[in-house]
């Protein structure tokens, strides 16, 4: 099979495997609050494929999906500046789409995957057209969503290494118009939060490729091979280090700049494993291997995480328990003939999405899951209860 035929399997297997996994989530809170809350460039996103395609969840997610697939193609694209060896950018290719971070985003309705398929977008943009389409495209970003904020301050140090005043002075005001529109989030009590933050960078790219990822960095830093993705990688990188001893660091605004260096990983694995003799190669072999073993049990956790619920003794402690129920939670109260109650807060934005409305007519109220009632509302995954309410209708005179 020629290495475009492999491409477009991995891309497609890529695509049907996402789409299956539509049916498997329910709207989380926080999805429901970007549907309904303050307008964003997301925001019109997803609710125009609403618009399109109806209220469900294929329409809430395919949006996703599609910039994660861009994304996907972009990177492969990115890469051929990089990566010698096609095979090799296939493999890199394989790592992307497995990687924790890049499915989560891929699925869930949040900034990460639109700020990464941005990244990937500008990046490509300003290797192969003109710098006018990069100053427009980057204007665009500045209005569209704060998150872009790292991508102007991390060009501000690329224009400054360059030597390029247009490019510095534009980025810096780009960069200002942002936090003065967007603003910054400086509230709480100092509190340390770094090693909080370097384990969420590597549950996101692994353990293993976040090290490998940090030495090529820091090599990349010490033989003066700087390029544009080192520092909008680096820069965001230590910013959400540094940021993360003061306050917790939303690590969704900087994981896609860190994983727009891969590239930049794989060039320095491939050299690496390239310069050294057949004899000695043994080490980065089984480093590979291992590392693509646990993207796929990683990965594998994710697409599955249903049956996580076996093991875990809380089901609220289930890493995806947020994303689980409100669906089930809808179609039962339906089944029942309520079409409206009273519940909390964040159950109640869910339950719109799916035709549950807030109304005083009927009380739903979350019950523990160890003490069932013959009556009460009980969703369960894998024959395990995982929620449990109480539905009381209300006299109303």
């Amino acid at each position: 099979m020629s290495n475009r035929n492999i491409f477009f399997l991995i891309i497609g297997l890529d695509a049907l495997w996402l789409a299956l996994q539509i049916g498997e989530l329910s709207i989380s809170y926080n999805e429901a609050e970007i549907l309904r809350g303050n307008f964003s460039f997301l925001q019109l996103l997803v609710n125009s494929s609403i618009t399109l395609f109806g209220q469900n969840d294929f329409a809430l997610r395919s949006p996703m999906i599609l910039l994660h697939i861009l994304s996907a193609v972009l990177l492969y694209d990115i890469s051929k500046n990089y990566i010698k060896v096609q095979r090799n950018r296939l493999w890199l290719l394989i790592i992307f789409i497995l990687l924790p971070g890049v499915i989560s985003s891929a699925i869930i309705v949040n900034s990460a995957g639109l700020i990464l398929f941005g990244l990937l977008l500008f990046v490509y943009i300003y290797e192969n057209y003109s710098l006018k389409y990069s100053y427009l495209l980057l204007l665009f970003y500045m209005l569209a969503d704060g998150g872009f904020a790292a991508l102007f301050m991390g060009l501000v140090f690329y224009s400054l290494y360059k030597k390029d005043k247009k490019f510095l002075l534009f980025n810096l005001l780009m960069f200002l118009s942002s936090l003065f529109i967007y603003g910054i989030d400086t509230h709480g009590s100092p509190k340390g939060y770094f090693l909080d933050s370097i384990g969420i960078y590597a549950a996101i790219f692994s353990p293993i490729i976040f090290i490998y990822l940090f030495y090529t960095l820091y090599r990349k830093y010490l033989t003066k091979e700087l390029d544009m993705l080192w520092f909008i990688s680096t820069v965001a990188l230590l910013f959400s280090l540094l940021l993360s001893f003061r306050q917790r660091v939303p690590i969704e605004y900087f994981a896609p700049y860190v994983m727009l260096c891969l590239p930049l990983v794989a060039q320095t694995f491939e050299h690496s494993y390239r310069v050294r003799l057949s004899m000695f190669r043994m080490n980065y072999r089984l480093a590979f291997i291992i590392s693509i073993v646990l993207l796929l049990i990683n990965s594998s956790a994710v697409f599955f995480n249903k049956y996580l619920y076996y093991v875990i003794e809380k089901p609220k402690k289930h890493f995806s328990y947020k994303m689980h129920v409100a669906k089930e939670l809808a179609q039962e109260l339906k089944s029942m003939g309520i079409s409206c109650v009273e519940t909390d807060a964040k159950m109640s934005k869910r339950l719109e999405f799916y035709g549950v409305t807030k109304c005083n007519n009927y009380l739903l109220e979350e019950i523990s899951t160890d003490f069932i009632k013959q009556d009460s509302v009980t969703i369960s995954y894998k024959n395990r209860v995982v929620y449990s309410a109480n539905v009381t209708k209300i006299n109303i005179n």
